[in-house]
């Protein structure tokens, strides 16, 4: 079974550069942000992953983001201003 990981703050910058790792190294990945959502799609299009929009400060905007991702194998918090 393909491992799943949720990459915070990944539509640029080290987030997306995290990202695009875990996908060469096999990893499903799901892209996070709360700005950038073209960026993001992209990313997510290009590594055959998801992208999902969400204030990680948000308690409940966090539990349901990971409702709808059914859980994670690896978790890369990187937001952050």
């Amino acid at each position: 079974m393909q491992k799943k990981a949720l990459v915070t703050g990944s539509s640029r910058g080290i987030g997306a550069a995290t990202a695009r790792a875990l996908a060469a190294a096999g990893w499903r990945v799901t892209i996070n942000y709360i700005q950038s959502r073209e960026k993001a799609e992209a990313l997510a299009a290009e590594l055959g992953g998801e992208a999902i929009r969400c204030d990680v400060a948000d308690a409940a905007a966090v539990r349901a983001m990971f409702e709808r991702t059914g859980g994670v194998d690896a978790l890369v918090s990187n937001a952050g201003i």
